[in-house]
């Protein structure tokens, strides 16, 4: 399990302890990795705004600088901070937010060209249903990068389904590679979200994941 080296918080899933957050908060400000549970899968994630972080969950994903990061928002407002939002994705964001949705949307300046697709100039933007990726972002200011821990924890393995990983598995091998982990004592969750490409007038599902339906239902094409 997590080693002493790896800072653990134990937060309530639908309750958030104040205090928790604002220890949570004050580590990312300092540049630390989090690992932490969303309304999909853990993701592994720091404070979008300090480059060093952002640096280091590249390096640890493996992801070229050409490949966008998704990160997480706190409301639709606080998507068109950092995105630029038709009509036709405000009126899907809307329906389907808080949710299991990555929206890809034309970045605003106020993204760092580290995060974004330098050559589509676009970004991923995530607004969760969960309470405590709401506090987190709430009490930090700004959006926190969001990219799945499973793919991660499964580098350099054995095997690579990140599938028949248990919980203790996943925290055990991403200890020393993080500086923290939000447990909420929950299940382990595998099913990721789905993508939604807003970038164009034609709304397009680019991947099945939790919620596709729903998407469909309020007018996402299939690609």
């Amino acid at each position: 399990m997590i080693t002493v080296a790896t800072t653990v918080y134990k937060i309530h899933p639908d309750n958030p302890q104040d205090r928790e957050i604002e220890a949570v908060k004050d580590a990312l400000q300092r540049g630390a990795l989090i690992l932490y549970p969303t309304d999909t899968v853990y993701a592994i994630g720091c404070d979008l705004t300090v480059k060093s972080a952002v640096q280091r969950v590249r390096k640890l994903k493996q992801l070229a600088n050409d490949k966008p990061l998704t990160f997480l928002c706190s409301s639709l407002s606080n998507i068109a901070d950092y995105a630029r939002v038709s009509d036709t994705a405000y009126r899907i964001i809307k329906r389907l937010i808080p949710g299991p949705y990555t929206f890809l949307l034309p970045a605003t300046k106020l993204v760092p060209r580290l995060v974004m697709s330098p050559k589509r100039k676009t970004t991923g933007i995530r607004v969760p249903d969960s309470p405590i990726n709401l506090a987190l972002i709430e009490a930090l200011g700004n959006p926190v990068i969001s990219t799945s821990a499973l793919s991660i924890a499964v580098q350099n393995q054995n095997y690579k389904d990140p599938f028949n990983l248990s919980k203790a598995e996943l925290f055990d091998r991403l200890d020393g590679l993080v500086d923290g982990v939000i447990d909420n004592d929950a299940e382990l969750q595998y099913q990721v979200s789905s993508i939604l490409d807003l970038t164009a007038e034609r709304p397009v599902l680019t991947r099945k994941g939790l919620g596709w339906e729903a998407a469909i239902a309020w007018g996402v094409e299939p690609s």
